[in-house]
């Protein structure tokens, strides 16, 4: 009985959105909307381009993370996750004094011609800084599940760490790699707080999908209805290469070249 009042608590509001979105006037067309196909373009690119920085910097620093035990690396595993629990606007604010005009490092970054605050180049900080430790995390988790000893006889027959690395280690953790980049990417494209704080809302420039839905809102809900169906539809996406990913996994790692 529980468990059909949670399902039921989870599913009607998502429900309710489909339907309200596909019996909404002209729910075509609003799925192309100016507004719509703008924050869709700017959101794909921001979030694709966070992926790309999230993994080539996680991808060491898990790995760092996941074969060497300091009290330093300690702390520093606790400061990637701090963006997990702290709150998306908090995350923004920070940012702001951080690398505003006024922040630790404005008057740094303007003597160089640099101005971050309000910029495109804001949303992909705000989606880094809030969706990494998604793939970081996973990532570490799977590099630790690598036993170190076949790395150790992959390097005394011959091969180089990077050589050991990239056709050992990386092939047998690849599972966790992918769902943590599944999560990351679904994270960094649903981010409003720290965006809004930290890039503010501008059409073709920081309005990413999440902050067009707010905007559509107040004029026109048929558009933010269909945002909100993108949305949902990539979230569902998401979930469905989590469970091949899980998939793979429980069916056992891929063959590891020679």
């Amino acid at each position: 009985m529980v468990t059909a009042v949670y399902v039921a608590f989870i599913g009607l509001p998502l429900l309710a959105l489909v339907i309200r979105a596909v019996l909404a006037d002209g729910f075509p067309s609003s799925l192309t909307t100016p507004i719509a196909m703008r924050a869709l373009r700017l959101s794909l690119l921001t979030s694709i381009a966070s992926v790309v920085v999230i993994v080539l910097v996680g991808t060491p620093v898990a790995y760092l993370l996941a074969r060497r035990t300091t009290r330093v690396l300690r702390t520093v595993d606790l400061l990637i996750e701090m963006p997990l629990v702290l709150p998306p606007v908090v995350a923004g604010v920070a940012m702001l004094m951080a690398f505003g005009r006024r922040g630790l490092l404005g008057g740094p970054l303007e003597a160089v011609g640099l101005s971050l605050p309000f910029t495109t180049a804001a949303v992909v900080f705000a989606q880094v800084f809030v969706a990494a430790p998604f793939f970081i995390r996973a990532a570490k988790i799977g590099f630790q599940s690598v036993d170190t000893e076949l790395e150790e006889i992959s390097q005394t027959l011959g091969h180089s760490p990077w050589t050991t690395f990239w056709r050992l280690t990386l092939p047998l953790s690849w599972p966790a790699l992918a769902g943590g980049l599944a999560l990351s990417w679904a994270r960094a494209l649903s981010e409003f707080g720290a965006t809004i704080m930290f890039a503010g809302n501008f059409l073709d420039r920081t309005q990413t999908m999440p902050l067009a839905i707010l905007t559509a809102m107040e004029s026109d809900v048929a558009a933010a209805l269909g945002l909100g169906l993108m949305l949902l539809v990539a979230s569902a996406f998401v979930l469905v290469i989590l469970g091949l990913v899980a998939r793979a996994r429980f069916n056992g790692p891929p063959g590891v070249g020679p």
